[in-house]
Order: C-alpha cells, then structure tokens, then sequence
C-alpha cells in the first residue's frame, strides 16, 4: 500500500497542533491574534507552522470573524480607464487601512452584481462599494436598498460611487462627482471661443452619468441666451468606437458645427480619429474637447481640452468614508467638484488661418 508523503498531503490545524505539542484551539488562537498567548507557545506554533508550510482556510476564517479584513469594488468594465484610476484608489487606501480588496467586473449584469453583494455579506466583508452610473428606476431602487439593507444587518456598508441615490433613511453611503456642472463649465468655455453649433457626443439616454453630462451642454447654452439645436445631440455609449461612429454619422449626415464635446474621453478619442480620417484638422477646423481627464487624453494631437474628475481621490474617499461609518447609520452623501483643463483642442472661431 502506498502511503501519502507529507509534502503531498495537505497540513491540518490539528497537524500543527500535534507537531506543536498544543491544543488545535491554541493554534487558531495564534493564528486569530484575538486571544494572548505566551511569547513560548507563539513561537512553537509558528515555527510548526512554517516546517508544515501550513495556510489557514480563509472560509474558516471568514465564518470565525478573523482574518484579514475584506472591502469588496464592483464595477462594470475593469477595462475603463476611468474605472481603473477609481479601484487603485481603492485598493491603495484600503491597504494602508489594513484591508484586502476584491475586485468584481460585473459587466452589466445585475443578476451577477446581486450574487457577488451576497458572496460579501456571507464573507462579513467591511464595506461592498459599487461603481458607475446607471438607469435611476423603481427596479434599481428596490434591488439596491435590499442589498444595502442585507449588508447593514451583516455588520457591513455599501458605498454607491457614481451612482444614483436611494432616498432618505436607506443605510448607503453615496460619493459623487459633479457631472453636470463639469459639463457646464466645459461648454461653457467652448462656447466662449466664439463657437455657437457644438456638436454633442452622448452616452445612453436613460444612463445617470451621461443625464448630467448632457444637462450641462444644454444648461452652458441657456446661460448664453442659446438654443442647443437637437440635431447636434447624438447618443451612444462612453467608448471609443461609439466616438468614432457617431463622429461618422455627423459627418455622413452632412451636421453643421464648429466644435465637438464628448462625453468622455475614450469618446472624444474615436471622434479624433473619424475626423482625422474626414482630412479635418483639430483645433483649425473642427475644435474638440472631452470629460474625464484620464491619463492619456494629454498624449493625443493635440492635447485633450478635458474636465478632470478626481477618480483616484474618489476611491480613497469611498473607502475612507465607509470604513468611519457604523454599518446601519443613515445615508450619507457627498460630492466632489470637477474643473476644466485646457489644452490645445479647442481654438477660437476665425483666428486660425485655413
């Protein structure tokens, strides 16, 4: 009969403990660090520990309340540069406050956000916080109180960033940013160079973010005495090729304008390129101008005039606010400001030679 090697075999508790010469709840004890131990005992136990190269069952763990303390970011697309400045926000604050941080791409699926919220709340993470606009229904309401009620009974807290408010009295923490007086102050600024046609480059109608963004287009150009026209209002969604395609279809459709603002900078990076392609140079005949501030809209030709929202900033705030909550304290909500950066995309109407 063959036997197991020990190297083979997977170490139990109750192996360290006989090799340690203790009890296994001795074991749990100094592996917990919620219990004193003698400084001898402690290191007969690590020291079994490391010639067994024993790692304990983080479910064990979880169920015991011990452990590393867990934060949990769930977001739709880990692929969003936006996103991601947003989660090294998180991940770094919740390092320096001693938490592990799971990260979740749900990629629109409620049903798989629902699934993920409870797998925390049966693992007794601190704090879940959810990321990114979305559609402000009756149905998103009730899905998310219930998570946040679920949550708030567990001993945890969730944080909407982004993401539309539950109403009063619901357990959440919401963290925003001021999408539509960024806007505003973006188109504000274009139109203070003369132009008077901006073309804007939307996402989803019903989507919070893009509602905010589009209001300060329409908003810049009531304060001037304007009218938008309608027909410079496209919709789409925040990525490049929606950029791109949109940019196509203005064009195809034969739309008056002097100036483009996006309502991101992956979607003013697309129009770039369809207008780069339709042989018109940017800013000398067509200016152009996005919303986001990510890292590269200043390494494109030219240099994206932009609105920068503190994203990183907005991540360490999640956290740090989540962390200073108790889990059932009423909801609380913030917001930070944006501003606009200028560069070179967007010139005055007339002043450039054709």
């Amino acid at each position: 009969m063959t036997r197991k090697s020990e190297d083979t075999s997977r170490s139990t508790i109750r192996d360290v403990a006989a090799r340690a010469g203790v009890s296994a709840s001795t074991v749990s004890r100094v592996l917990g660090g919620v219990y004193p131990v003698s400084a001898t005992t402690r290191a007969r136990v690590l020291r079994a520990v490391r010639e067994m190269d024993y790692v304990a069952d983080a479910r064990a763990k979880a169920i015991a309340g011990v452990g590393t303390p867990t934060l949990a970011f769930v977001l739709e697309d880990i692929t969003g540069p936006s996103f991601a400045l947003m989660a090294h926000g998180v991940e770094r604050e919740a390092t320096r406050l001693g938490h592990l941080c799971l990260v979740c791409s749900t990629e629109g699926d409620a049903r798989h956000e629902v699934e993920f919220v409870e797998m925390m709340r049966a693992q007794r993470a601190t704090a879940v916080i959810l990321v990114g606009g979305g559609a402000d229904t009756v149905e998103y309401r009730d899905r998310t109180r219930r998570m946040a009620d679920s949550l708030a009974a567990a001993g945890s807290r969730l944080v909407l960033c982004g993401r539309p408010p539950l109403g009063p009295g619901a357990p959440v923490t919401v963290i925003e940013y001021d999408n539509e007086g960024g806007a505003f102050a973006l188109v504000a600024h274009v139109l203070a160079q003369g132009h008077r046609r901006v073309l804007f480059l939307g996402g989803k109608p019903d989507h919070t973010t893009a509602q905010g963004r589009e209001r300060g287009y329409l908003a810049a150009h009531r304060a001037r005495g304007l009218d938008a026209d309608p027909e410079l209002v496209l919709h789409g969604d925040f990525t490049r090729d929606s950029g791109h395609r949109l940019m196509r279809q203005a064009l195809d459709k034969g739309l008056e304008f002097t100036a483009v603002v996006a309502a991101t900078d992956m979607v003013a990076a697309g129009a770039l390129t369809a207008l780069h392609e339709a042989g018109l140079r940017v800013p000398e005949d067509v200016s152009l101008a996005g919303y986001d501030d990510i890292p590269f809209a200043r390494d494109l030709h030219p240099a994206l005039t932009t609105v920068h929202v503190p994203y990183e900033e907005l991540g360490r705030l999640a956290v740090r606010t989540a962390l200073g909550r108790e889990p059932n304290t009423p909801d609380e909500h913030l917001l930070l400001g944006t501003h606009v950066v200028v560069r070179n995309s967007v010139g005055a109407v007339g002043t450039v030679a054709a």
